[in-house]
This record gives C-alpha cells, sequence and structure tokens, in this order.
C-alpha cells in the first residue's frame, strides 16, 4: 500500500473514533419504528385500551395528556410519576400538584397488563405514556403524530422535583415561562402545550380565588370576562367545597381544538395561567394566541413538534433505567410484591390539575 492510502486509512480511521465519541444527546435513539420487530401491534393495543375507556369516560383522554406532561416536567420522560409509594421511593403522585388530582393510573395499568400480554418485557411504561397522549389526542379530534420511542423507565422518584418543576394554576407568565425554559421549551411550546386545556375539567378550587378575591384584593380578577364570571360563580359558590368541577372550554369540552385560544381572547380562559398568555400586556404570546386562534392547522402542527420536544427531555435509552414489569413499582420490587393480588385504585377526588 503507498504511503498516502495509509495515511488516508488513518485518517478514515481517527474520523470514525472522533464521531464515535462525540456526545449525542440521548434521545438519538428514539425512533417511531423501534418495536416494529419486537412489538409491532404496540400502538393498536394502546389505542384499543384508551379507546375503550373513553367510550364510558370522555375526560380521559385529556387526563393521559396531562400525565405525560406530569411525567416529562420531573427528571424528564421516565414514568416516575406512576410509581408508588415504597420503602425505598417517595411517590410523586403525592406531590402538592399531583396529591388527589392525577387522573389514568389505572388506565396505564390496563394497557401494561395488555402489552405485557403480546410482548412480555419488552415496551417500557414510560413510552406507554408516551403513545396514550398520543392515541387520546387523536381520539378526541386533535392533532396525529407518530410518537419517538425507545424510552426507558426510571427507578428512582423525586417528589421534591414535582412540587418545584410543575407549573402551577396560579402562575404569572413569567413564571410559566421560566417553568417551560428550564425544560428546555420556548414560548410557542408553552402557548402550544398549554392548548391541551382544549378539553378536560379542573376543580374549583383551583381558580375560585379569581372569582371572588383575586391577588386578596377583594375584588374578582379584572381579566375575566363579566358573563363568564358570572357562570362561573353559579358552579363554584364562595366558600363551596370546592370539589365540582368546570369545562376548561365552555364551548367544546370534549373536543380537541382551537377554541381554547378563542376563549383567551375574549377574557374566558379558565385558569388564570391561562388567560395570562394573552392578558399579559406587551407579551410575546400574544401573537401565538392570535395566531392559533385564526389558524388550527398553525396550532396543530406547533402542538405535535411541542409535544415531541418535550417526549425527548432527559429520555433514559440503551441500558440506562429499565423496562417495567409493573408500571406501579421497580422491577426488584415487583419480585418481592404478587403483583397478580394487586388491584390499582385511584381516587375518587379527580379534576385538579397544575397550568399544563
Amino acid at each position: 500500500m503507498s504511503s498516502l492510502g495509509v495515511t488516508l486509512t488513518a485518517l478514515c480511521c481517527a474520523l470514525v473514533v472522533v464521531i464515535g465519541a462525540l456526545p449525542f444527546p440521548s434521545n438519538a435513539q428514539l425512533d417511531p419504528s423501534f418495536y416494529r420487530n419486537t412489538c409491532p401491534k404496540v400502538h393498536s393495543i394502546v389505542r384499543e385500551v384508551v379507546r375503550e375507556v373513553s367510550k364510558k369516560d370522555p375526560r380521559m383522554l385529556a387526563s393521559l395528556v396531562r400525565l405525560h406532561f406530569h411525567d416529562c416536567f420531573v427528571q424528564g420522560c421516565d414514568a416516575s410519576v406512576l410509581l408508588n409509594d415504597t420503602s425505598t421511593i417517595v411517590s410523586e403522585q403525592t406531590a402538592l400538584p399531583n396529591n388527589n388530582s392525577l387522573r389514568g393510573l389505572d388506565v396505564v395499568n390496563q394497557i401494561k397488563t395488555a402489552v405485557e400480554n403480546a410482548c412480555p418485557n419488552t415496551v417500557s411504561c414510560a413510552d406507554i405514556l408516551a403513545l396514550a397522549a398520543q392515541i387520546s389526542s387523536v381520539l378526541a379530534q386533535g392533532p396525529n403524530w407518530k410518537v419517538p420511542l425507545g424510552r426507558r423507565d426510571g427507578v428512582t422518584a423525586n417528589q421534591s422535583l414535582a412540587n418545584i418543576n410543575l407549573p402551577a394554576p396560579f402562575f404569572t407568565l413569567d413564571q410559566l415561562k421560566k417553568a417551560f425554559s428550564d425544560q428546555g421549551l420556548n414560548s410557542t411550546d408553552l402557548v402550544a402545550l398549554s392548548g391541551a386545556h382544549s378539553f378536560g375539567r379542573a376543580h374549583c378550587s383551583l381558580f375560585v380565588s379569581r372569582l371572588y378575591n383575586f391577588s386578596n384584593s377583594g375584588k374578582p380578577d379584572p381579566t375575566l370576562n363579566t358573563a363568564y364570571l358570572q357562570e362561573l360563580r353559579k358552579i363554584c359558590p364562595n366558600g363551596g367545597p370546592g370539589t365540582t368541577l368546570a369545562n376548561f372550554d365552555p364551548t367544546t369540552p370534549d373536543t380537541f381544538d382551537k377554541n381554547y385560544y378563542s376563549n383567551l381572547q375574549v377574557q374566558k380562559g379558565l385558569l388564570q395561567s391561562d388567560q395570562e398568555l394573552f392578558s399579559t400586556s406587551g407579551a410575546d404570546t400574544i401573537s401565538i394566541v392570535n395566531r392559533f386562534s385564526s389558524n388550527q392547522d398553525a396550532f396543530f402542527e406547533s402542538f405535535k413538534a411541542a409535544m415531541i420536544k418535550m417526549g425527548n427531555i432527559d429520555v433514559l435509552t440503551g441500558t440506562k433505567g429499565e423496562i417495567r414489569k409493573h408500571c406501579n413499582f421497580v422491577n426488584k420490587k415487583s419480585a418481592e410484591l404478587d403483583l397478580a393480588s394487586m388491584a390499582s385504585q385511584e381516587t375518587s377526588n379527580e379534576g385538579m390539575v397544575t397550568s399544563i
């Protein structure tokens, strides 16, 4: 071999070594066709369970979308939100934004059982959450997208981080922006993901202060439409129990559409964190709300992009984490329990949400 050939060969080998050492992000391994050979029917299995549940409980579609949010905003999309309390784990389910409020935990377990029957030890609970969110959007007549797959499940939970990272319904726009920016999400992502409030419900307790004593002023929130204020006061009387549910969208409460943004334009955002997107003077989010209100395709495209972006937050891939046998317990704990005799329980006190 000539000296030139030897030199070129050495350069090529060096290039391969350098490229192989580059710090590619972990989400580079996510792929919509990840289970093509190992569990080709996973999407249809998840869809069938979600579809059947939603026939009896249309609210569940919105709840499953939000459950994915609650997972990804706390140490990434690793299904940590599904872990129950054990001797070594303090569950995120009892964090203030989640306590007595998360819905869909039992549905995820139903999905996991069906998936395990078809493809044992193959599909992660984190991927089930991502698929259930996408399928819920479609079933509610919302956007459709190909979900990047290949996440693995975490082996820890972080309740304190859930208390810090999950945006509250009384957040100002600056607080919302910081919470989303901390997750690598921008203003367009914030407005688009907030559009998930196009369907679903919330407890009166989360916004009742807007109706009677906003910011301890003794008066209602001035950004609240006066006619809408009266409607909400009928649903949520001052001093009432706070557990009554109100629709996020008074126009099409169970349909995923752009009406959420049209509502904001006429000061009919249910939560303070909703209305902040449009009523904060000089905010860059105002033009985004206007664009989504007039163009549902633009909203749907931005929502899809934001969901994929959010679904990539700090994912575990390759040999990191594990594929849980049961979504509520890490595998070491699952082996200690008689899971066949366990019945999933979900509190009946439902409806509370964070701002996402």
